[in-house]
């Protein structure tokens, strides 16, 4: 019981670190990269889908994205989407494809972003402190309807704190990669 709860809650754990880095390729550094805009909302044909789905996303220069939509009706739309999204980019296009140009950060703007990814760092501390404490309660629960040992329930209490400090050491390194990467000219 306790080896099958510890599984389960270091597969949540993974998962989160997978969506926590998944997140902050959304932020904007002075790179393109098509997960920058890869998850914009675009009103097609009345349903809202990511723009992923409706086109090519590609970066051929640093400071370049193309978009190439499936459908060439939908360029307005996909315009209209980038423009409303509160990442300050500007696209341009020629009827076939959307060029956006990624300008450089300033220092006022790298700073604002470094404190954005701090704060999106200690939501996810927060989300695996959380997954360490509803394990800790059914392990509780379980020592408690004598499904387990105390000694048991000490080793996993143990085992379950080691899982916890890898993960939080490696929200950590995902943070700290991005903040350098922000912070990179």
């Amino acid at each position: 019981m306790v080896t099958e709860a510890l599984k389960t809650i270091e597969e949540k754990m993974k998962s989160s670190v997978k969506v926590f880095r998944e997140d902050l390729a959304t932020i904007r550094t002075g790179h393109a990269s098509p997960s920058l805009v890869e998850h914009i909302k675009v009103d097609y044909a009345g349903v809202p889908m990511p723009l992923n789905q409706l086109a090519g996303i590609s970066a051929p220069e640093v400071g370049l994205l193309v978009i190439q939509p499936w459908d060439k009706g939908s360029i307005s739309s996909i315009e209209k989407a980038i423009l409303k999204s509160d990442m300050g980019l500007n696209p341009s296009n020629d009827g076939n494809i959307i060029r956006i140009g990624i300008p450089p950060l300033s220092e006022e703007r790298r700073q604002e972003l470094i404190k954005i990814v701090h704060k999106r760092v200690e939501e996810r501390r927060i989300v695996i402190r959380n997954l360490r404490h509803d394990t800790l309660n059914e392990m509780k629960k379980l020592e408690k309807d004598k499904d387990i040992s105390q000694d048991e329930h000490k080793r996993a209490q143990e085992q379950l704190q080691k899982l916890t400090d890898s993960y939080m050491t490696e929200v950590d390194k995902v943070g700290k990669d991005k903040e350098k990467e922000l912070l990179e000219l």
